[in-house]
């Protein structure tokens, strides 16, 4: 039987660690002389997932906002739906920024797992210095993208200059636009290819820097990479509930009939972990909450391609469980810039499983916040449970907030069309 690739890599960190582990334990004199070896190939590995950081954050979020710009033009309830999804994204960066460090503080991982996490990855470059607010301020609108888009501080910068690239582009006329648009979309899917090329030889990366972290680490690497999946699955799970209440107050709908509307599309998305493979579960999970075909077919292609409601909570969760590993103590600065830049990077984020973007939706908010990115190489291979509540957190999300915006503009009351018949009859 053929193995996935997010199967693959997690079985080559269990491995890893596995024989890190016994070797530790067992005092094996070559264990010293193996992780000098492995730790260089990892760090090669880590080093090919870095270099697709700018260029694919540049691109997604210039054609991320070109197709909610094109959207918005095409109607009023495009641009009152993007609006939606703004707030809610931003909303969610802010909820992790909360939450999180009262989850940590709350279920604390043991110190003997942090102390010898924090040996194990002592390579890894230190946290930055914190800035302070009045230098937060002046460094936030970059003077050279060159030199930000290159220094490891600049990428909040690089995404603020990239955003006012991005909006002044949708005022050019149609052919320019759609030249510079068709550019970016080509970059952004060649450093996607290149992103899967690194993710295939995976295994092997993942299974070096596994073995070094067992190797110093021991049995205690186990219990904190536990630790980190519960606690960022649990963030991600406070905002897949959230539909719920989304759903009742801006689309007055019960909380029953959300939950059987949804259930079909819930089940796909545990079974694919892909936003894009639940639109047509989703299109008649909206229909039955009594959305037309007319509304929903805006709204929620819109949403599958700019709004992953989960991706600006558990994005900054990690990043912040990353700086709990290190010891260092966020600042409300800290916290700002990674709210920022975890509601910015989230838009145009592929709708794939979340281990293609995982690395280069996050890094750029650690590198935001003076955080080592390091850690990401190991943590990446157990993403899949987080991945599959992102993805069913995003779809429950992207239900309710469809339902929101289409009844708020006034579509509940529209009469069925042929195609709502016909979703009726698939449904």
């Amino acid at each position: 039987m053929k193995l996935s690739q997010p199967t693959r890599i997690l079985l080559a960190l269990v491995v890893g660690l596995a024989i890190g582990i016994v070797a530790m334990s067992a005092g094996a004199a070559w264990t010293e002389g193996a992780a000098s070896i492995a730790e260089p190939i990892g760090g090669l590995w880590l080093n090919a997932l870095q270099m697709t950081i700018v260029p694919l954050v540049v691109s997604l979020i210039i054609t991320g906002i070109a197709g909610a710009a094109e959207a918005a033009r095409a109607s009023r309830l495009a641009t009152r739906a993007l609006i939606l999804f703004a707030c809610l994204l931003l909303a969610s960066a802010v909820l992790a920024a909360l939450l999180t460090p009262a989850l940590l503080n709350l279920f604390p991982l043991p110190a003997e797992s942090a102390a010898s996490l924090q040996s194990a990855l002592a390579t890894a470059d230190p946290p930055g210095a914190t800035p302070s607010f009045a230098d937060f301020l002046k460094t936030l609108v970059p003077s050279n993208p060159i030199a930000a888009a290159s220094s490891n501080g600049g990428v909040l910068p690089l995404i603020v200059f990239m955003l006012v690239f991005a909006f002044a582009m949708t005022r050019l006329e149609e052919k320019p636009r759609a030249t510079l648009t068709g550019f970016f979309k080509a970059i952004a899917d060649t450093m996607l290819i290149i992103v899967n090329w690194v993710l295939w030889i995976g295994p092997i990366g993942v299974f070096a820097l596994a073995f070094v972290v067992g190797a110093r680490a021991g049995g205690p690497a186990f219990h904190a990479l536990l630790h980190y999946v519960l606690i960022v699955t649990a963030v991600g799970v406070v905002v897949w509930l959230a539909a719920w209440p989304l759903a009742m107050l801006g689309g007055r709908i019960g909380p029953v009939r959300f939950t059987r509307a949804v259930a079909s599309s819930q089940a796909l998305a545990f079974s694919t972990q892909s936003s894009l493979a639940c639109l047509p579960a989703m299109l008649r999970a909206t229909h039955k909450l009594g959305v037309p075909v007319s509304a929903s077919g805006i709204v929620l292609p819109m949403a599958v391609a700019v709004f992953r409601a989960t991706g600006p909570a558990m994005n900054l969760a990690v990043a912040i469980y990353i700086a709990y590993w290190f010891g260092h103590e966020l600042t409300a600065t800290h916290l700002m810039l990674g709210v920022l830049a975890a509601a910015t990077t989230t838009i145009g984020a592929a709708g794939i499983p979340g281990q293609a973007t995982f690395f280069t939706s996050i890094a750029p908010i650690c590198l935001a916040m003076g955080l080592p990115v390091a850690p990401l190489a190991l943590l990446i291979a157990v993403e899949t449970l987080p991945d599959i509540m992102r993805t069913l957190g995003n779809v429950s999300m992207d239900v309710a907030a469809t339902t929101v915006a289409a009844k708020r503009s006034g579509f509940e009351d529209e009469p069925e069309t042929e195609e709502d018949q016909l979703l009726e009859r698939g449904a």
